[in-house]
């Protein structure tokens, strides 16, 4: 099976301390330590587990600058057989159709079995997923959780509300979005990281790819960030202090007074 991954290379929140900057349209991007998309890392653990099973390669594809290189060759050494970098200056501030648009033509490079993206990515707006599969005329499930191969087609889990799962089968070729805890991302070692190092990663632009510079970009965006502001704090949490039975008692007191218990 051949699987083409989508990831993305976004500020660590683990590693930054994140703050808006000047002007409010975008976060301050100064010293930011950057790492892949942490639903994009499960999907490249599915794809890899997918075709340790049933046979085939996996391919990751990244559309941003020339640093993006750093999480696709991160991605191969965790077990991906190839790589893929879009880079095109007409390619900046493209909005989720953009970048679908441009996903689009890259998968249609090769023919592709399955495509899996992230549930979302930094942006949270979870829509390149199902908006590249609409492009690209395929079946498409999100926040899947589960995937098994029967032969032409795949059955797939997604959790549903009361934490009940949902089973569909869904025909192949087709584009799913996955979700956190699907499996267990493996580690990435020192010898598959040297293994990659000199391994060349084609880099295409809007001319290679085919695609209208006027399609894609920051003109073409139908969808603008306008703001970023953080939140007002509000008043600070009421902190109970004393030995179990005191703290029970107040904590009676509290709710009787705030409506929770008559």
């Amino acid at each position: 099976m051949e699987i083409l991954v989508c990831v993305k290379r976004v500020p660590d929140s683990a590693e930054n301390e994140i703050s808006v900057a000047s002007g409010g349209a975008d976060i301050s991007r100064e010293d930011l330590v950057y790492a892949v998309n942490e639903w994009d890392n499960y999907a490249v653990e599915e794809a890899i587990q997918i075709v340790e099973r049933e046979g085939g390669s996996v391919t990751v594809v990244a559309l941003g600058d020339s640093d993006t290189e750093e999480v696709v060759r991160r991605e191969m050494a965790m077990g991906a057989e190839a790589g893929l970098m879009l880079v095109d200056d007409a390619f900046a501030g493209s909005d989720g159709l953009g970048v679908a648009t441009i996903l689009k033509a890259a998968a249609e490079k090769k023919s592709y079995d399955l495509i899996l993206t992230g549930a979302q990515a930094d942006d949270g707006a979870a829509q390149v997923g199902g908006m590249l599969a609409a492009l690209l005329d395929r079946p498409y499930a999100s926040l899947v959780n589960k995937v098994e191969v029967n032969g032409p087609t795949l059955r797939i889990g997604r959790e549903i509300e009361g934490g009940s799962q949902e089973l569909s089968d869904i025909d192949l070729p087709c584009v799913l979005s996955i979700q956190t805890g699907i499996n267990e991302p493996r580690y990435v070692g020192l010898r598959g990281i040297r293994k990659v190092a000199s391994v060349e990663i084609p880099v295409l632009d809007g001319a290679a790819l085919g695609v209208d510079a006027a399609a894609v970009g920051q003109a073409a965006a139908k969808v603008r960030r306008v703001d970023y502001f953080v939140p007002a704090v509000g008043a600070g949490a009421d902190m109970l202090t004393g030995s179990t039975k005191e703290v029970a008692a107040q904590l009676v007191d509290l709710l009787k007074a705030k409506g929770g218990l008559n």
